[in-house]
């Protein structure tokens, strides 16, 4: 009989726990990365058409084109050196090392759901093992039929340049009235209609009937070179793969206990039973086997000894034996030979079980050695360890993962650091948590309630008995001090004092007597032990949150040079000695210890534009680098009426006046026509005042301005360097419900006053205001294939999860698409909170029921759609989709869910409009390194080590078959550059790879907040940074339980504007609406 083919439905990952805890955003420049608007029951584009019906637009939070000046002012002659550059630590990596990241960039997951359509609802369900998070209901999960759209022929509109010639077609737009809109939109319909108008069409039976577009040819551009990554060549293996089911009574939900038990029986019952095979386990239902056991079936009764003792009345028993029972059953073949044919290109799916066994294979040996963390080890014996404070110390490790790549398998070798709990005796734990010598006074309440969640579940061992170390987990703490606890010592009811016990059974005085205990075991029977007589137990991750201090210290212990970085890689793969690994040479499979040498391609840096005023009207950057110096931004926004608030204590009236002065003389250099004095004097406050300052500061301005009732267009704000929740609290009030557009000032740089420093808060200030720092030279001169040569609006996406640990907190959706054509160079933002660690964006589009209006569309897209419209007074004809933060587990569903709701939204604003898409999924997330060729070439390295800004590659360690590569568009600054990885899910504009590749490089170098080429395409990043603002719009949850859920921004209001809407059955507080003003410029960056 033949025997069945593994078709099986992945597991929850393969790692040992769930990810890698969430780091800090650590973003953007010296200041705390800044954020887009909210908005939850404001409709966004509601009503039909391209012009929103009665309170269509709502809320709806976009910036939109902001106003284009001319920048007057200022000599050309003194310019400040060195570049603007806005970031202290580039943006590489969203919150410093993959150590910390949530998501990371695995394997694809499990095979794609057959016959049977979109996946079933699952909330905070993982996908694949990747934290994919399935549809909500009571969402369409209608898919589209996801046919190309023809090319279509456009003859572009001429533009008649601007006075700057910069060729900016957004401000003739700004005079463009929403009633015009619909009469210019019949005029600009696109030609040859029907060619392009296509309904959408009935969803396919699943996502199998989807194919991500194959790699259109190798890019061509660019200087030729050869750099190292830090993958593996591993050999396929040529063994007969078997896969087992197997059933553990009774169940444990521990890892660790299942692996005892299956290593057990293969120690007692491998050469009596299993033909000698050395099984490979993935820690929960699974064994795997090179050739047939010599049973379909078998039980066999495994003993194992309990490692936690138990206490009963206080006492110690002895530890106990437990017995179990494990069920071998046959389940099927693995098939290797489909892995072969995908990996040459002849079959489009990976198989995904047989990718999985070779990883689980591989990971079999590290497991028994280190401490397994999601897909990655460690060990203290690694590396050094480094004291992180309160408690805690970072361990090093590497991470492992096996991947199918155009040279074959490889597998990924990457260095990692991550939290663990220092293994100190618990009193001094409890010292370093509460930074103080606890035996001085007394703990306060907010003192226990920190220890109980510092310590709860962590293990410890006992210390009073010698060399039995026995070992519990810690559930709570005792509400009594030591010396007040007692117990029953035997059925007589005698009782026993806690500290009366220790006496006489141990002979230990116990010092801390006004200490609590460490409760362990359950609640029904409490059982007591004293803090001085506890010692954590080594090797316990830390998953919570990291404090500022602690992101700090492990950034810096993960802070690698290239050349440091690639040679403790080598160390590692040597150390692991994979040809030695019993379970590799069970298995067949043969790592190469050498890393990987590439084709690699440098691509050239785009031209600038500057303002025809400036002594130098364009720049060609140098090294992904530039700088201000004689030179003027090409379109410099207008402050006319500005005013300051100081909140530092340390920064006099003056010392805050002069600061300001020097500010505006840089902006009015730069190109801003800023008026040199502000409206007001220097105000200062106390940060607790902090909304009683900003409102009286708002009113006097409007009193005081001419003619009286003028807003101001700049709020500037001194703060401490060290200031809480006042940043969040600041914007918070100021965009929501002042109308202010903001710009924040650390105390040390105000003393500072550097050149460098003011010329990059000018570059904010200018875009905050709606000016434009620099544009593309081949935007304007229209060399840009299928971005300028028809009207090409480009989104950015991104979610936003919370932290470990917050689990009533929303995630945070945002969108931001280009607001100028052909410039390509504003953005206007939009934001949403939706379901806990959902990362489908349901607000993209929202189909809802008016009592007055009937069937009234909106949505992020739409809105963003009508805004692009009335910027430019043409709408797009293009998309262009950047989506930040997919992990490969999720691409089919993001496509799936996103795709649709982008093709409901052009088909709401007109019959058969649907522009072709190209949708295009950016990573950063992933453990891909690139290194130079030789270290010691000084023109193949920047001044960090690393690899040029520039470099591409789309060979060899990319996909066997599909349109992905890496882009490194950035120069390092220090660590090890990690490159973005863009894998593009649809492409109905038709792009090569040299047009995608060079049009991602070159978009990277016209980031707003400073002069240096960025690590992703600005839109991702935009939306990134409008996404970290907007939770500093949320209000603090009280409650314990609950999640929250997606608002139904674009949907009907119900109660108010501050009530909740409900999503499926899960209650949302929405977040409060951005003030008008604030929508139409770029108030996050």
């Amino acid at each position: 009989m033949a025997e069945p083919i593994m078709v099986r439905k992945k597991r929850t990952g393969t790692g040992e726990s769930s990810g890698e805890a969430s780091g800090a955003p650590g973003q953007g420049s010296s200041q705390p990365a800044e954020r887009a608007p909210p908005q939850q029951h404001q409709q966004h584009g509601g009503g039909r058409g391209w012009v929103p019906q009665q309170g269509g637009r709502g809320g709806g939070q976009h910036l939109g084109r902001g106003g284009q000046y001319q920048g007057q002012g200022g000599p050309a002659a003194h310019r400040p050196g060195g570049p603007p550059e806005y970031q202290q630590r580039e943006y590489q990596g969203r919150g410093g090392p993959p150590e910390y990241q949530q998501r990371d960039y695995q394997g694809r997951g499990g095979p794609r759901p057959r016959g049977g359509g979109m996946p079933q609802p699952s909330y905070g369900g993982h996908m694949g093992g990747r934290g994919g998070h399935n549809v909500p209901p009571g969402q369409s999960r209608t898919v589209p039929e996801l046919h190309q759209a023809p090319d279509v022929q456009y003859q572009a509109p001429v533009v008649s340049p601007s006075a700057s010639g910069a060729g900016s077609s957004s401000q003739p737009a700004a005079e463009v009235s929403s009633g015009q809109v619909e009469q210019q939109f019949q005029k600009l319909d696109i030609s040859d209609q029907s060619s392009t108008s296509q309904a959408i069409q009935p969803a396919p039976a699943s996502s199998k009937s989807v194919r991500f577009p194959l790699r259109p040819g190798m890019g061509k551009c660019g200087d030729r070179c050869v750099v190292k990554a830090n993958h593996f060549f591993a050999e396929l293996p040529d063994k007969d793969l078997h896969q087992y089911d197997v059933t553990i009574t009774p169940e444990v939900t521990s890892r660790g206990v299942n692996r005892a038990v299956i290593a057990e029986l293969v120690k007692l019952y491998r050469q009596s039973h299993m033909n000698g095979r050395l099984p490979a386990y993935d820690g929960r239902k699974s064994l795997y086997t090179a050739g047939p056991l010599p049973f379909t079936s078998r039980t066999f009764e495994i003993a194992l000894q309990d490692e936690d003792e138990g206490l009963v009345g206080g006492q110690a028993t002895p530890r106990r034996e437990r017995q179990f029972r494990v069920v071998i059953k046959y389940a099927a073949r693995a098939d290797l030979h489909h892995l072969a044919m995908f990996l040459a290109g002849r079959q489009p799916d990976a198989p995904q079980e047989a990718l999985q066994v070779l990883d689980i294979v591989l990971r079999e040996l590290p497991t028994a050695r280190y401490s397994p963390v999601s897909r990655s080890f460690y060990s203290p014996n690694l590396g050094r360890r480094q004291r992180l404070g309160d408690g805690l110390e970072s361990w090093r490790g590497f991470y492992q993962s096996i991947r199918p790549t155009q040279m074959g398998l490889s597998l990924n070798i990457d260095m990692s650091s991550t939290a663990f709990i220092e293994p100190l005796p618990v009193i001094e734990f409890v010292a370093q948590l509460l930074c103080r010598d606890i035996s001085v006074r007394p703990l306060t309440d907010s003192d226990r309630v920190k220890i109980k969640k510092a310590l709860r579940g962590v293990k410890v061992e006992v210390t009073h008995r010698g060399n039995m170390r026995r070992k519990y987990r810690i559930s709570g703490l005792t509400s009594q001090a030591t010396r007040e606890l007692s117990f029953p010592v035997d059925d007589r009811g005698t009782v026993k004092t806690v500290v009366q016990y220790f006496l006489e059974t141990y002979g230990f005085n116990i010092q801390h007597t006004t200490l609590p205990c460490l409760q362990v075991g359950n609640q029904q029977r409490p059982n007591y032990l004293p803090m001085e007589v506890c010692k954590i137990v080594e090797g316990q991750r830390y998953s919570k949150r990291l404090n500022e201090k602690q992101i700090t210290a492990l950034l810096k212990v993960t802070c690698q040079r290239p050349q440091e970085r690639e040679k403790d890689i080598l160390q590692t793969v040597h150390h692991n000695a994979y040809y030695e690994d019993p379970y590799a040479q069970e298995f067949g499979i043969k790592i190469d210890e050498q890393l990987a040498s590439v084709e690699a391609r440098v691509l050239p840096p785009p031209r600038l534009k500057y303002h025809d005023s400036g002594r130098e009207k364009d720049v060609l950057p140098r090294v992904g680098q530039w700088n201000m110096m004689n030179k003027k931004m090409v379109n410099g926004g207008r402050v006319g009426h500005w005013a300051c608030i100081n909140f530092s204590r340390n920064v006099q009236d003056n010392a805050a006046k002069v600061f300001c002065h020097e500010l505006a003389i840089m902006c009015q250099i730069s190109g801003m026509n800023f008026a040199p004095e502000p409206v007001l004097p220097v105000l200062s406050a106390r940060p607790e005042h902090v909304e009683r300052a900003l409102k009286a500061r708002y009113h006097d301005a409007m009193n005081a301005s001419k003619p009286p009732g003028k807003e101001l267009d700049l709020l500037i704000v001194i703060l401490p360097d060290n200031n809480g929740s006042l940043y969040g609290d600041l914007k918070r009030i100021c965009e929501t419900e002042l109308g202010l557009v903001s710009q924040c000032c650390l105390t040390k740089h105000v003393f500072k006053m550097s050149k460098q420093y003011l010329a990059n808060v000018a570059l904010k200030i200018n875009v905050k205001v709606g000016g434009r720092n620099t544009v593309l030279v081949d935007a304007l001169a229209r060399r840009i294939r299928l971005v300028t040569d028809r009207p090409t609006i480009i989104f950015g996406a991104d979610v936003t999860h919370p932290h470990p640990g917050e689990d009533s907190s929303p995630s945070i959706a945002a969108v931001v698409a280009s607001q100028d054509w052909p410039e390509i160079t504003k953005y206007a933002g939009l934001v949403s909170a939706q379901a806990h660690r959902q990362e489908l964006i349901q607000d993209l589009f929202k189909v809802w029921q008016d009592p007055q209006r009937g069937t009234v569309t909106g949505g992020m897209i739409k809105e963003l759609l009508i805004s692009f419209k009335r910027a430019t007074g043409q709408k797009p004809q293009r998309i262009i989709f950047y989506r930040d933060g997919v992990s490969e587990g999720q691409f089919y569903q993001v496509l799936l869910f996103e795709l649709d709701a982008i093709r409901k939204a052009c088909a709401s604003l007109e019959p058969n409009y649907q522009p072709p898409v190209t949708f295009v999924v950016v990573q950063k997330r992933h453990h891909t390194r690139l290194f130079a060729n030789n270290h010691n070439d000084q023109r193949t390295v920047d001044r960090s080590g690393n690899i040029l800004p520039g470099t591409v590659v789309d060979s060899k360690i990319c996909h066997p078959t599909e349109f992905d590569f890496y882009l490194c568009s950035h120069a390092g600054i220090q660590g090890t550059s990690r490159p973005a990885h863009y894998h593009v899910l649809w492409d109905e504009n038709k792009f090569t790879a040299d047009e995608l590749q060079t049009l991602t490089n070159n978009l990277c170098y016209t980031y707003a907040r400073c002069t240096r080429s960025v690590s992703i395409v600005p839109p991702a990043y935009y939306a990134h940074l409008a996404a970290f603002r907007a939770r500093f719009y949320m209000e603090p949850d009280t409650s314990d339980s609950g999640s929250v859920a997606s608002g139904a921004r674009g949907g009907p209001p119900q109660g108010g504007p501050r009530s909740s809407t409900r999503f499926g059955n899960v209650a949302v507080r929405p977040l409060p609406a951005l003030k008008e003003n604030v929508k139409r410029v770029m108030f996050y960056c």
